[in-house]
């Protein structure tokens, strides 16, 4: 499983993920989809050495986070910096308001 962060500040939204071991740009994949799920694909290969013991864990890793609404999607970026994964996501202003629903009476 692939750990988490998640803020959000001055109009930003951000997610931060542990991902050591890993090169950016040929094992991490980040998608998002039209619901607004957001989804970090990562894959760690086991080094051909001769090993007397090891607790890394290779293979693949999938994290999937809702983002909230307002979210720029055309603005999300990505970094990554020292294993760790940064996605940064600009807040827009909320599409939707609350308003009263009437109920009709049926006779």
């Amino acid at each position: 499983m692939i750990r988490i962060e998640e803020s959000q500040e001055s109009g930003t939204y951000t997610v931060r993920a542990e991902l050591p071991g890993v090169d950016p740009d040929k094992d991490v994949e980040i998608t998002l989809d039209r619901t607004g799920l957001l989804t970090i694909h990562a894959e760690r290969s086991e080094e051909e050495k001769d090993k007397e013991h090891s607790e890394f864990r290779y293979g693949s890793f999938t994290r999937r986070i809702s983002l909230p609404e307002g979210i720029k999607e055309e603005d999300i970026s990505a970094s990554y910096d020292k294993g760790i994964l940064t996605v940064t996501a600009p807040l827009g202003e909320r599409t939707t308001t609350a308003r009263r629903i009437e109920v009709s009476k049926q006779d």
